[in-house]
């Protein structure tokens, strides 16, 4: 058996947690009478031959076999409530969606106007993220895969705050997109809308690239700077401080992956949340 550890990435729940190993996903969520139940199956590739010879597509690719995952957390797990599965947060990706189409047509290209579309574009997240069990899951999610990661056996010891959060991508992700929107319509006149996808596609795989880059150079003075938005963004909005219980969660939620990937044998038992 490796002794060396997974890679663990992962994704709140409004009552659970997900997280993605190599080639496995596993979830565990508490349900309405208060059991927790666990899941695990190998999850899907989707182009893998084509993440490896085209790097920049690697981030994009990644992120939709996470969505992909998704409907089957959902088939394997009923019991499992998703981040978006909220009346409020279905209203706003609707407002959304209104608004940046709205600030589109009436006002002219700048990077004012570029900056406030990719503003109103986190809204959702923050309107999910206001439901504080999902914030607090999001918060175990970072505790158990970093207490896992440092061989740590309490998650309950360390920060709700990590480094490898999607967060850490949101500002690099917005500056890009302001920056590639501009300079294409100043470069081109009437660009078709394949155009502009493929400037966003560039601009969030850079993004991606950043982001990899800044994990391979911990520590570094420029990896500093490019967390530093992330990490205050977690400690002030992502992230709240989870319950004992909640805690329990997601230590099954790891288990359950070290269990699907064959890798029990890397990690120091921590004890149940009491």
């Amino acid at each position: 058996m490796s002794t060396e550890r997974l890679r663990l990435g992962g994704m709140a729940l409004r009552n659970g947690l997900l997280i993605h190993g190599p080639t496995h996903w596993a979830a565990a969520v508490r349900d309405r009478d208060g059991e927790i139940q666990t899941a695990s199956e190998r999850k899907p590739e989707l182009a893998p031959a084509l993440a490896s010879r085209a790097p920049g597509l690697r981030g994009p690719l990644k992120l939709a076999e996470a969505l992909v995952v998704l409907p089957l957390v959902r088939r394997r797990l009923p019991a499992a409530r998703l981040p978006f599965e909220d009346w409020r947060v279905v209203t706003a990706i609707g407002s959304t969606l209104i608004a940046t189409t709205a600030l589109r047509k009436r006002l002219p290209l700048s990077a004012l106007r570029e900056g406030l579309v990719q503003a109103v574009g986190i809204v959702p997240a923050v309107v999910a993220l206001m439901d504080r069990d999902l914030a607090a899951y999001h918060g175990v999610e970072h505790k158990a895969i970093a207490a896992y990661e440092q061989g740590i056996e309490d998650p309950a010891a360390v920060p709700k705050e990590h480094d490898r959060c999607g967060s850490n991508l949101i500002a690099p992700m917005m500056l890009l997109s302001v920056g590639g929107a501009v300079l294409l319509e100043r470069l081109v006149e009437n660009p078709s809308p394949l155009l502009r996808a493929a400037v966003g596609l560039g601009g969030a795989s850079i993004a991606v690239e950043m982001f990899a880059w800044s994990d391979r150079n911990h520590g570094t003075p420029l990896a500093e700077a490019f967390h530093a938005p992330g990490r205050e963004i977690q400690r002030r909005i992502a992230t709240k401080e989870p319950a004992p219980e909640q805690l329990e969660v997601g230590i099954a939620a790891l288990a359950e992956i070290l269990r699907a990937e064959g890798a029990l044998g890397n990690r120091v038992e921590p004890p149940a949340a009491t």
